[in-house]
């Protein structure tokens, strides 16, 4: 089965639209590129209902978005029998576990991802960056054991982008091992996002994956697409990420009850 669990549902032009035309036309791409499920997963901060998260100008200048059209949209398409889930991509904000918890708890999820974008103010893909802040081995530090307190959380299904912190800099050897067994629990995203980024690799990186494998973690499959256009894209090569780590199924879910199905 070859499913696509993280998309943000836009318009051609990458502005929002949260319609079940646009859901169409997303489900269209992914059909004319044998995609059996795609799954829409909107960043938190743009709806007005999760402003009690924030305190960062990036995410409340975002926050003007009514989530109730995208939660509609997309549930009316399930009841159009498209083959659609609905997700959101929720950044994960220490501190703030119990009012994440209530802001998602009335909405019919199948999923939810978990992301780290910012630590302290500080981008781990964005300006100013966590790494040319504090250096790499501590922002890699810090990264990470936030993961690890994500995963324990129960908030999330999955983890978006699990190393999207050696988006600025180089990478380093690291422990691996002990990065999967603080993620015991949840899934783990192989996203082909990465070979459209600077540094032009998949997520997460090879040593990475190997470590989830042997500590059993599932794994979900991700273009991270924000135009219907980019549906799928290079998802063959994330699937081929995951084979040759030795996975041979990927997570589906339905309203929040994973199930593995064979990948590919």
């Amino acid at each position: 089965m070859i499913v696509d669990y993280h998309m943000h549902l836009r318009a051609p032009d990458e502005s929002i639209d949260h319609t079940v035309e646009a859901v169409e036309r997303f489900v269209e791409t992914a059909a004319e590129r044998d995609i059996d499920e795609i799954g829409f997963t909107e960043h938190v901060y743009y709806f007005e209902q999760t402003r009690q998260l924030w305190s960062m100008p990036y995410h409340l200048e975002r926050c003007v978005y009514d989530i109730e059209p995208y939660v509609d949209a997309v549930v009316e398409a399930k009841r159009r029998g498209y083959p659609v889930k609905l997700g959101m991509e929720v950044d994960y904000e220490p501190g703030r576990e119990e009012e994440t918890a209530e802001a998602l708890g009335p909405y019919p999820w199948d999923y939810v991802l978990g992301s780290i974008h910012f630590l302290d103010g500080l981008g781990i893909d964005a300006e100013p960056s966590l790494v040319e802040s504090v250096g790499a081995e501590q922002a890699w530090r810090r990264y990470y054991s936030a993961l690890g307190d994500a995963a324990r959380t129960g908030l999330f299904d999955s983890l978006a982008h699990p190393d999207l912190v050696k988006f600025h800099g180089r990478e380093i050897d690291w422990d691996w091992d002990g990065v999967a067994r603080s993620m015991d629990g949840v899934a783990i995203e192989v996203s082909s996002a990465g070979l459209h980024k600077p540094h032009g690799k998949l997520y997460p990186n090879p040593d990475f994956l190997a470590a989830g494998r042997a500590q059993g973690m599932p794994i979900t499959l991700a273009s991270d697409a924000h135009v219907p256009q980019n549906v799928g894209r290079d998802l063959d090569r994330a699937i081929e990420h995951a084979r040759a780590a030795g996975y041979e199924t990927v997570t589906v879910f339905d309203r929040r009850e994973p199930r593995q199905e064979p990948l590919g």
